[in-house]
């Protein structure tokens, strides 16, 4: 069976992670209640912040966000599906966390090939496509006015670089990119719902004079955002 081709693979990535990480801003507009028109946007920024960010680092320009249509409208798509059947989204467990590291692991390596194909040394490629992997969670939990997931002491970054050091890795060993690409998609979403379910985490400075907040509360970790 013959692999498809890296643009139509990168495509197809691209559109997912952006549609999967849009239906995570949605939702999480949804929950703290703004209007249509607010889910609407935060699913937009949800959903291509990201892409936006790699596009301009990497002189793609204009970003495909703004210069293909099909990126605005599965944004608006997820968003209306979201804002008009949300409690058809809501039954699935955690949803705003599940579609975050679906979004994750699609862009991650989504955005590492596209750095690979512009021509950027392997590393700076990972980095990249780690960024395009964490910035729309960042952008959505910016607008919310929370603490980007990123920035607390659960593995969220680290996930996507190792999806994005598989695709990195692959294609040194001259793997295929399909194969390549989907085991490091497979790897990031692993890696996160672990951490969420295990609570994995990175060191975190306590102060001694402070104590921490109570499960649930708006200051702890994982509060369902």
């Amino acid at each position: 069976m013959q692999s498809p081709k890296p643009e139509v693979l990168l495509l197809v990535l691209n559109l997912a992670g952006t549609f999967v990480f849009a239906l995570s801003g949605a939702t999480a507009g949804v929950k703290r209640q703004l209007d249509l028109f607010g889910v609407l946007v935060l699913s937009f920024v949800a959903g291509n912040f990201g892409g936006l960010t790699r596009d301009v680092l990497i002189g793609s320009v204009p970003p495909g966000a703004v210069s293909d249509w099909r990126y605005l409208a599965v944004s608006l798509l997820a968003g209306v599906i979201t804002f008009y059947w949300f409690p058809a989204i809501d039954r699935l467990s955690s949803p705003v966390l599940v579609f975050d590291a679906a979004g994750l692991g699609l862009f991650a390596v989504s955005g590492t090939q596209k750095a690979l194909g512009f021509g950027l040394n392997p590393f700076m490629a990972a980095l990249l496509g780690m960024l395009t992997g964490i910035g729309g969670g960042m952008a959505r939990d910016i607008l919310l006015a929370e603490v980007p997931t990123v920035l607390r002491a659960d593995i969220y970054a680290i996930a996507a670089l190792a999806g994005a050091m598989t695709v990195v890795v692959g294609q040194y060993l001259h793997l295929p990119a399909a194969e390549a690409t989907i085991g490091g998609a497979v790897l990031c979403f692993g890696l996160r719902l672990m951490a969420i379910q295990r609570g994995w985490h990175l060191p975190v400075m306590r102060r001694p004079d402070r104590q921490d907040p109570p499960p649930g509360s708006p200051n702890g970790e994982m509060d369902g955002q």
